[in-house]
């Protein structure tokens, strides 16, 4: 796939960045006739390092709209959502149904959607250029694509966003994320017992930890065959202390997050210590059953132009919502669903154009509420003032 398009043929989308966002893209364009090519800077197959997601009905409808199926369903159903305290006591109990799945899971199901060729792996982008209606892609490697659209849809770190909005950068919210994922065979007894089939969380005064089952691995949803997904907000001082705490075991810094298997072993005693002397007995046993907790930094970015040109940011590349409002999967979906239904139809350079610009008013409106609300959750969860976060500045490469 590497011949030049006419404006006489099947337009071409370029998607940079290969993780969920870019799939959404490619999964809805496709549906509308387009052809889609995904170029990844990972050689690698990805990984689940993402964890759970909260199924929100976004997805759905992007999956129908696109005709992804997921065989034996997308997800665990959870039906009370529960609280505990410190002792292990259920303080609170509410019905409230809802679906878990993973990010294994949706990316699964997206990929085998596509034709095998339409993945390009270990492809670094570099810079892009425009010519009229044509826009030109230019990577690491050397190779050159042409397409109709280029989107960026690669993260919080976008190289795409570098070039059409440099200086802007993602900002510290002032805690991070420790997540885990345990076999579910892994928890057993009376802690397994009180968080089956519920969503638990248990609220500090500077923290909050909440747990759900989501898909196994290879993706099944059948009882035994699932993972118990947890996340543990904690506060984590920016400067020295976010530093070396994004310091992997073998010295390397590293931006915003570390994968599994690389937080230092003092930094994994530490999670442990702590989790013993401040959380239920059923959540220190899912702590201390994990063999490989990974952490992320809690970011907030926000983009005032989504759409340079036959270039736009798509997803987490234009806004990064916090994770309390479960909406980044949710919104990367969107946006996608959003620009396909927006482009449907249109043949002419003038349709496209007119079409972004619409997309673009809408998705700004909403990527704006969305981040603004999570702001303001995330700030009354952790306890932290709006000033905490405003006068941080931007992560760099």
């Amino acid at each position: 796939m590497h011949a030049t398009r006419t404006h006489h043929t099947q337009p071409r989308a370029l998607i940079i960045g290969g993780s969920l966002g870019g799939l959404f893209a490619a999964t809805t364009l496709q549906a509308i006739g387009w052809q889609v090519d995904i170029f990844e800077r990972s050689p690698h197959e990805l990984d689940s390092r993402g964890g759970g997601i909260v199924l929100q009905s976004d997805v759905l409808q992007a999956f129908r709209f696109a005709g992804v199926e997921a065989a034996g369903g997308l997800g665990v159903r959870s039906g009370d959502r529960i609280y505990l305290n410190r002792d292990g006591e259920v303080v609170q109990r509410t019905w409230m149904p809802q679906t878990q799945t993973s990010w294994n899971m949706l990316y699964g199901a997206m990929q085998r959607k596509l034709a095998a060729s339409a993945y390009h792996r270990g492809e670094q982008f570099v810079r892009f250029e425009q010519d009229g209606r044509r826009i030109h892609a230019h990577f690491a490697s050397g190779r050159t694509e042409t397409g109709d659209l280029l989107i960026g849809a690669d993260g919080a770190r976008s190289a795409v966003r570098r070039q059409v909005l440099p200086g802007l950068a993602p900002r510290y919210a002032g805690y991070v994320a420790w997540r885990g994922l345990v076999e579910e065979a892994g928890l057993a007894g009376d802690a397994a017992d009180v968080l089956r089939g519920n969503f638990a969380f248990q609220q500090g005064s500077d923290h909050l930890l909440l747990e759900y089952l989501v898909p196994g691995e290879d993706e099944s949803t059948q009882p035994g065959h699932r993972r118990w997904n947890w996340v543990w907000y904690r506060k984590v001082r920016h400067g020295d202390d976010l530093s070396r705490l994004l310091t992997d075991r073998h010295g390397v810094r590293h931006a915003f997050s570390l994968p599994p298997g690389l937080a230092k072993d003092e930094d994994v005693a530490w999670l442990q210590q702590q989790s013993r002397e401040r959380l239920a007995s059923a959540f220190q046993q899912l702590v201390a059953a994990t063999q490989a907790p990974f952490v992320q930094a809690i970011l907030d970015l926000q983009v005032h132009r989504m759409v340079f040109g036959r270039a736009l940011l798509l997803g987490d590349a234009a806004f990064v919502p916090r994770p309390h409002t479960a909406g980044s999967t949710a919104k990367a979906a969107a946006n996608a669903l959003a620009l396909a239904t927006a482009l449907r139809g249109t043949e002419t350079g003038a349709d496209i154009d007119a079409a972004l610009a619409g997309w673009e008013a809408q998705q700004l409106r909403d990527g704006i509420a969305m981040t603004e609300w999570g702001m303001r959750m995330g700030n009354q969860i952790m306890h932290t003032a709006p000033s905490d976060t405003s006068s941080i500045p931007g992560f760099q490469e």
